[in-house]
């Protein structure tokens, strides 16, 4: 095994908050799905949040990238930085799986789509429903008289 920021040199991970079959099975998944630790870059950042002293001075929000395909996760689920590495690594093996399966593709288009919907019209597009309203609503009040007239 290759030494890594995130195991110790003798490949047992920094940290007991992690079971070591936790720890293996997150190896045999990366194994699984072909990432190296050096495709990974790593960056910690300062958490926000409920947590106190201890998250606005420790830097224990993880920063994770996967270099090859772009994909990114930012963790910050835990006070505990050696715990948010592990959660990070598992959120971004899921999507990485997800994007090589092609479910990303497919969430982006739905997150576009519902953007789209909530975006604010243009003027020329309000100007233009509101001249269809109207002329439907003068289609339904001649619709109206000439039922009237013909009771008569």
């Amino acid at each position: 095994m290759n030494y890594s920021p995130y195991y110790s040199i003798f490949g047992v991970m920094k940290t007991s908050i992690i079971s070591q079959k936790k720890h293996k099975a997150l190896i045999e998944r990366m194994n699984q799905i072909g990432i190296k630790e050096e495709d990974l870059r790593e960056s910690f950042i300062r958490s926000s949040g409920p947590g106190g002293q201890k998250v606005n001075k420790a830097a224990s929000c993880v920063y994770l990238v996967h270099i090859p395909t772009g994909l990114f996760v930012k963790c910050q689920q835990s006070r505990s930085q050696a715990l948010n590495r592990f959660l990070a690594r598992r959120i971004l093996f899921d999507r990485i799986e997800r994007f090589r399966k092609g479910h990303i593709t497919a969430e982006r288009e739905r997150i576009e789509k519902i953007r789209r919907q909530k975006r604010r019209r243009s003027k020329k597009t309000k100007e233009k429903i509101l001249r269809l309203k109207r002329i439907q609503s003068e289609k339904k009040a001649l619709r109206s008289k000439s039922s009237i007239s013909m009771e008569d």
